[in-house]
């Protein structure tokens, strides 16, 4: 059992790289306006440190503006602390690093797809028109297609399987159900069946309390929302 602490691989972008060599003067400071923790200030800074550095005076390394210092930093391994043997726990690194990959490649899908399904909801509460609601669903399924179907092919089984895990997440519904709304029962069944030639299953559901593999899924995903989507460091 894994008991160490989540470690966030892709952390955010860099805001810039510190060239260390020494404590700066204040007064070259004087004139920037100072912001605690800002980029912009950092920016500044370090753009007239740099009239004083010459070419071979300077080493690059990874840096980040923190509480209005420039500090050097370095992103480590990630540690695995259990009873296992090491030929048990090689193989769940092995298991857990396929699974976090498959989250990371598949969770940006499932929050775009995620997002225009519940959307597709909301709109059509008020339509009661099947012709209507029939109509306005494809042009939304076009709008996925477009975007999606070329980088969705790449995606491999277990991906897939990743990938419906997330949309069940983002949406509150197994795909089987929605594929049964927007598309009929016979399509649904039809996909269904071929999931299952493939190990899949549209109807799987998600259960944070009894399905050990959605808790791991959902720690992934609060990584990548901490590292990614809900860092108010990040720089689009």
């Amino acid at each position: 059992m894994r008991l160490s602490k989540r470690h966030i691989r892709f952390s955010f972008p860099l805001f810039l790289l510190f060239l260390s060599l020494g404590k700066p003067a204040m007064s070259q400071i004087d004139t920037l306006q100072y912001a605690p923790d800002s980029t912009d200030y950092a920016l500044q800074f370090m753009k007239e440190q740099r009239k004083k550095w010459g070419p071979n005076d300077t080493v690059l390394i990874p840096a980040v503006w923190y509480h209005g210092e420039i500090v050097g930093y370095k992103e480590m391994e990630m540690a695995w602390v259990g009873n296992m043997s090491p030929d048990k726990l090689r193989k769940y690194i092995e298991e857990w690093t396929r699974l976090r990959n498959a989250v990371y490649v598949t969770y940006p899908y499932a929050r775009v797809a995620g997002s225009t399904i519940n959307d597709i909801n909301a709109k059509m509460v008020n339509v009661s028109s099947k012709k209507e609601r029939k109509a306005y669903i494809k042009t939304r399924e076009k709008e996925l297609r477009q975007q999606f179907e070329e980088p969705l092919r790449n995606l491999s089984v277990y991906q897939g399987k990743i990938l419906m895990k997330l949309i069940n997440r983002q949406t509150g519904n197994n795909c089987y159900e929605i594929v049964k709304e927007y598309k009929g029962g016979f399509n649904a069944r039809f996909y269904q069946t071929v999931a299952w030639f493939v190990g899949g299953n549209l109807k799987q559901d998600w259960d944070l309390q009894e399905n050990k593999l959605d808790r791991q899924i959902e720690s992934i995903v609060k990584e990548i929302d901490g590292a990614w989507y809900k860092n108010p460091y990040r720089v689009n």
